[in-house]
C-alpha cells in the first residue's frame, strides 16, 4: 500500500519553484510539496516572510532554500528565474501564486494599475513558463501549477483588472497544456474560492461580508492556505499525469451555486 502511494503522489527526487511561496495560498502549497518530498525554493519580495518560512521547513527536516526577487518588470522574472535554478537545479514543478489584487473601480483603472496587475499575475508565468518548460519536456517531466481566481470566471466585488488576468492566466495555463502534451509536462489551473490570506486583507476588514462568502460555500466556511496542500501534491505528482488543461475549483462549493 505504501508503495502504491508513493508511486503516485510522492515527490522525492523532485525540485520545485513557487512564487509568492513566503505567503498565503502559495506558502501553503510551499509547505505541502516540501513536506512531499520535493526539494524547493520559496521565492518572494519580502525577505523577513521568506526567510522564516524556509526555516519552519528545514527544521522539518525539508530540503528548501529561499530567492528573493520582484516579478514586476521583465527583467525582474527574468533574473528571478535564473536565481531559482540555483539552489536544486531546473524545476520540475513550477507553481505561479505571486499575485497582486488592484481593484479600483473601473472608471479609475489607470495605465500604470493595468500594467502592473498583469506583468505580476499573467506576464510573469509566460515568462517563467517559457523559462522552464523546454527543460522539462527535455526531462519528460514537468508540472506548472496557476492559482486563479473565481473573477476568471465570474464578475463580482469589482472584478477590474484583477478579473481579467486570471481570465488570462487561465487561457495561457490552456495553451501551455497544448503546447506541452505529449512531452510528460502539465500545466493546470487551482481555482480559489475565499481565502483568508494578507491578499484579501482588506475585504476581511468587513465582518459582514466574510460571513457573507462563508454562507454561499456548501462546506460552511472560507478558505484557508492549508486547503490546497493534497489538490497541489496531486497536480506536481505522477498521478495526475493524464490530468492537463483543467481548472481545479477547491472552494467548498462556492462556485457550484
Amino acid at each position: 500500500m505504501t508503495d502504491y502511494l508513493e508511486s503516485l503522489f510522492s515527490l522525492h527526487g523532485r525540485t520545485a519553484v513557487v512564487t509568492g511561496g513566503s505567503s498565503g495560498i502559495g506558502r501553503g502549497i510551499a509547505t505541502a510539496l516540501a513536506k512531499a518530498g520535493a526539494a524547493t525554493v520559496i521565492a518572494a519580495r519580502g525577505r523577513d516572510r521568506v526567510e522564516r518560512t524556509v526555516q519552519e521547513l528545514t527544521d522539518a527536516g525539508c530540503r528548501a532554500a529561499g530567492v528573493i526577487g520582484d516579478l514586476s518588470t521583465r527583467e525582474g522574472v527574468r533574473t528571478l528565474a535564473e536565481a531559482v535554478a540555483e539552489p536544486f537545479g531546473e524545476p520540475d514543478i513550477l507553481v505561479h501564486s505571486a499575485g497582486i489584487n488592484i481593484r479600483p473601480p473601473m472608471t479609475e483603472i489607470t495605465d500604470d494599475d493595468w500594467d502592473a496587475t498583469l506583468t505580476v499575475n499573467t506576464h510573469a508565468p509566460f515568462l517563467l513558463g517559457q523559462r522552464f518548460a523546454p527543460g522539462m519536456a527535455a526531462r519528460g517531466y514537468g508540472r506548472i501549477i496557476h492559482i486563479s481566481s473565481q473573477q476568471a470566471h465570474r464578475a463580482f466585488v469589482s472584478s477590474g483588472i484583477y478579473g481579467v488576468s486570471k481570465g488570462a492566466v487561465e487561457s495561457l495555463m490552456r495553451s501551455e497544456a497544448e503546447a506541452w502534451g505529449g512531452t510528460g509536462v502539465t500545466s493546470n489551473t487551482l481555482v480559489p474560492g475565499f481565502v483568508l490570506t494578507p491578499l484579501n486583507a482588506r475585504l476581511q476588514e468587513d465582518p459582514a461580508k466574510v460571513a457573507e462568502l462563508a454562507a454561499r460555500t456548501m462546506i460552511g466556511r472560507n478558505g484557508l492556505p492549508d486547503d490546497f496542500a493534497g489538490a497541489a501534491v496531486f497536480l506536481a505528482g505522477a498521478g495526475s499525469s493524464y490530468v492537463t488543461g483543467h481548472s481545479l475549483f477547491v472552494d467548498g462549493g462556492l462556485s457550484a451555486h
